[in-house]
């Protein structure tokens, strides 16, 4: 899907207003944003298997920890494409009651952790401002990050899943500059919208890799085998 207009939904309000708004928020949770260009395909796909992987990993979705998603060109209030409900469908997570959203300043504030389908979607939330450098990746690259991240330098589950969230971007920030992908194209999920199933399960399979050493580190649980 190409955006006639990357811009459009970005700086609906400003920075000082929607700052004032969320001054004081309690700290106590960990918001995951997922974002892809319409949020009717990739974004969705990657919002509800985080969901489902979490939950399978600690029997529920909890803890504080929040995911969400929206496009940058985001199809406010559509439905998800049926493909991507079907790609859900087969990994066994839950596709009801989604509705696409556009991106906007508040959605970027108040998340913990940004994860891009492209590295044009990365710098499109950079770009928005409101210090997201540090905590924004494509979903590719923060995969090869956190893998290089020994999980005994985290905190325990113990101490909360927002406490081993926050410390995990953090030191994924920190490798950045030191683990760069091998190629342009590795920290890319491409757009399958109007392509036929057999690409949508390509792409949910790319995103089922993605995400599965990420909720496992995360979550201090591996997949079950």
């Amino acid at each position: 899907m190409t955006a006639p207009d990357a811009g459009r939904g970005i700086g609906r309000e400003s920075a000082a207003e929607i700052t004032t708004t969320f001054v004081g928020l309690p700290r106590d949770s960990f918001r995951i944003l997922h974002v892809s260009t319409g949020n009717v395909c990739r974004s969705p796909i990657t919002e509800r298997l985080t969901r489902h992987f979490v939950t399978e990993r600690l029997g529920v979705l909890g803890g504080g920890l929040i995911v969400e998603s929206a496009g940058t060109w985001g199809h406010e209030g559509a439905p998800m494409e049926a493909n991507a409900e079907a790609v859900l469908a087969e990994f066994g997570a839950d596709a009801s009651g989604f509705t696409g959203r556009e991106l906007l300043d508040e959605h970027v504030i108040m998340a913990d952790l940004v994860l891009t389908a492209t590295r044009d979607h990365r710098a499109q939330v950079i770009s928005m401002g409101h210090s997201a450098g540090l905590r924004t990746f494509t979903l590719k690259e923060f995969t090869r990050l956190v893998r290089a991240i020994d999980p005994a330098t985290l905190p325990p589950l113990e101490d909360g899943v927002v406490a081993r969230a926050r410390a995990l971007v953090r030191a994924a920030a920190a490798l950045r500059g030191w683990l760069l992908a091998p190629t342009a194209e590795a920290d890319e999920v491409y757009d399958p919208y109007g392509a036929p199933l057999t690409f949508f399960r390509s792409v949910g399979d790319e995103i089922h890799e993605a995400l599965d050493p990420v909720v496992t580190a995360l979550t201090g649980v591996p997949a079950r085998a």
